[in-house]
């Protein structure tokens, strides 16, 4: 029988998993235009919410549980003026849920109710954390079905 932090990891590796996918779906259709265009006054890219949800990770996982070293540049996640291409974008997104997955899985039971903090983190604990991350990360795929759907529709909408 496996032991609960193996099963909470893989659980919450899955998580992760399906939460990328998602991301590469949505964004399939996305020309690399639409991907960095804001199709409303308001709000933001899809692309720059792949950039926040990248940095996210890397800083509240990576940095602050893995000891990565990543530094976060919060501000230019949302107003890059030279951004990756999308499929750098997305590949930097995939690089940083495997980096998540590797560090769930070394979690032992005593790692996880380790006392947590980041920078504007209301975390107590690690395993918060992560549930946090992974919440974050639904809240903007919520945003990026939105977004992929007015693309859709949007009159004269083409992908390149």
């Amino acid at each position: 029988m496996p032991r609960i932090e193996e099963t909470l990891a893989s659980v919450l590796a899955g998580s992760y998993a399906k939460n990328a996918a998602r991301v590469r779906e949505l964004s399939k259709p996305l020309s690399e235009s639409q991907f960095w265009q804001k199709p409303f006054s308001f709000g933001n890219s899809f692309g720059h919410l792949v950039l926040h949800l990248t940095g996210n990770l890397n800083y509240y996982v990576g940095s602050q549980i893995a000891n990565t070293g990543y530094v976060r540049d919060r501000p230019r996640e949302f107003n890059d003026p030279h951004p990756p291409s999308k499929q750098e974008a997305l590949k930097r997104l995939d690089e940083a849920v495997a980096m998540v997955q590797r560090t769930l899985r070394g979690q032992s039971s005593e790692d996880w109710p380790k006392n947590y903090s980041g920078a504007g983190a209301t975390a107590a604990n690690r395993l918060d954390m992560v549930l946090q991350c992974a919440a974050h990360m639904q809240h903007h795929i919520g945003q990026m079905i939105y977004l992929a759907y007015a693309w859709k529709n949007a009159p004269g909408a083409t992908a390149e």
